[in-house]
């Protein structure tokens, strides 16, 4: 009888050695039809494992990404380097001044080895207050 490859995941160990098997067969590109079996496999594994351990609806978006980040020793310049943004950009988000786009997700999402769900979600920005300017007659917002 032939062993499996991969199995259900039962530890954080196991969990850890899949997320990186994970990142090194995203970040090789192949489109052979066996390695995207094997992505796609490896995601499921490792989504159930996220599903069942993970607290991450407690956490706002950018909570996750910053605990994230921590997990893997990671500061925002290495985001910057990974997601090919500005460094302004990251600096906004992880102060809730912007949000994130559909491709910061997708590539943070990659990036940690997570749902794109788990950044996909509503929190609040902390934007300034508009000011009030009077000229003449009119009021501008």
């Amino acid at each position: 009888m032939e062993t499996l490859k991969y199995k259900v995941i039962k530890s954080k160990s196991q969990y850890n050695s899949y997320c990186k098997e994970l990142e090194e067969l995203l970040e090789n590109g192949s489109k052979a039809k066996a390695v995207k079996d094997e992505i796609d496999l490896l995601t499921l594994l490792i989504e159930t494992w996220d599903d069942a351990h993970n607290s991450f609806e407690y956490l706002d978006p950018v909570q996750l990404l910053v605990s994230l980040m921590e997990e893997k020793s990671m500061k925002a310049k290495d985001l910057v380097a990974k997601l090919a943004v500005s460094k302004g950009l990251v600096s906004d988000i992880l102060n809730y001044k912007k949000g994130m786009s559909k491709k910061i997700i997708r590539g943070l999402s990659n990036l940690f080895s997570v749902n794109h769900e788990a950044f996909n979600r509503h929190y609040e920005l902390d934007l300034p207050k508009h000011k009030t300017v009077r000229k003449r007659n009119s009021v501008y917002v």
